[in-house]
C-alpha cells in the first residue's frame, strides 16, 4: 500500500531553491534512505514531510490524504502520521528520561498519563535505556540521549519514523548502539525514510536509495545499483568518495 507519495514538489528557503521537482513514491513498511552531498535537499525533504518547510507548489499525499499545510488540521493530520527525530537530541534538560519521552502524549496528544507512562517504559526498554528512566539528559552519553529521541518520537505511535542524520552528532563508538535501535524497528516492519552518511549501514538495511543533489532527485533505485552499479556520473562520484 502506497503510504507517501510527492508529485512534482518545489520548495523554498527564501530565493533559495531547496527542492526542485520532487516526485516519489513510498510503500508502507519501506525503509528508503537518502543520501546526497551536503546542501542537496535531503533534510528539506523530511521537513517537507510534516510541515516545517511548505512546498511552494506539487502535492503531497500521506495514507491517501493530500496534504494542504496551510490548513491546520491537515497539518495535525500529517504529524500524527509521522515523526521527526533531529540530528541534535533536543531532550528538554529539566525533565528525566521518562518525562522526556511522555510530555508530547500528554501535551499534544491528550492522552492518558498512566497509558502513555507503560508505553514509554516499554519503548525505552526496546531502546536499551529502561534502567534510565529517572536519569537527566546530562547524565548520558550521546548515544543514549539520542535513543531517548527515538523512543520520544515512537512514544507519538507515528506511522511514519523520518530519521535527520541521528549519527552524524555522535562519537564513532556510540553510533552502533543507535544503528542496532533502528535495525530492530526495521524488523518491525516501521516506515521509515533515513537521512545518513552510514553508507555500509545504509546498504544492509535500505529497500531504495534515493540520490540527492541540488534539490532534486537524480536517482531512486535499490542499494545495489546506487551502489554497484551507478547510472550517473555523479552518483559514482560521490559513491567512489565517500565509501574510500
Amino acid at each position: 500500500m502506497q503510504q507517501i507519495k510527492i508529485s512534482e514538489s518545489h520548495a523554498y528557503y527564501g530565493d533559495l531553491h531547496v527542492l526542485n521537482n520532487v516526485s516519489l513514491s513510498i510503500d508502507k513498511g519501506e525503509i528508503i534512505s537518502i543520501i546526497g552531498p551536503s546542501g542537496s535537499g535531503k533534510s528539506s525533504l523530511l521537513k517537507l514531510l510534516v510541515g516545517l518547510l511548505l512546498p511552494k507548489s506539487g502535492t503531497i499525499s500521506i495514507s491517501n490524504k493530500i496534504i494542504d499545510y496551510t490548513n491546520k488540521a491537515h497539518l495535525n493530520y500529517a504529524r500524527n502520521k509521522t515523526a521527526i527525530v533531529f540530528q541534535q537530541f533536543n531532550l528538554f534538560e529539566n525533565m528525566n528520561v521518562l518525562k522526556n519521552v511522555c510530555i508530547a502524549p500528554y501535551k499534544i496528544q491528550k492522552r492518558n498519563k498512566e497509558e502513555v507512562e507503560e508505553q514509554a517504559i516499554k519503548l525505552l526498554d526496546k531502546v536499551g535505556l529502561k534502567n534510565k528512566l529517572n536519569s537527566y539528559p546530562d547524565e548520558l552519553s550521546g548515544g543514549q540521549q539520542q535513543r531517548v529521541a527515538i523512543a520520544r518520537a515512537l512514544c507519538l505511535n507515528p506511522e511514519i519514523l523520518l530519521l535527520d542524520e541521528i549519527t552524524s552528532a555522535l562519537d564513532p563508538e556510540l553510533v552502533k548502539e543507535v544503528l542496532d535501535t533502528i535495525r530492530v524497528l526495521a524488523s518491525e516492519g516501521m516506515t521509515m525514510l533515513i537521512v545518513s552518511h552510514e553508507m555500509v549501514f545504509v546498504k544492509e538495511l535500505s529497500n531504495k536509495v534515493v540520490f540527492m543533489d541540488e534539490g532534486a532527485i537524480v536517482d531512486f533505485d535499490t542499494p545495489q545499483n546506487i551502489f554497484e552499479s551507478p547510472k550517473h556520473f555523479r552518483i559514482a562520484d560521490f559513491v567512489s568518495k565517500i565509501l574510500k
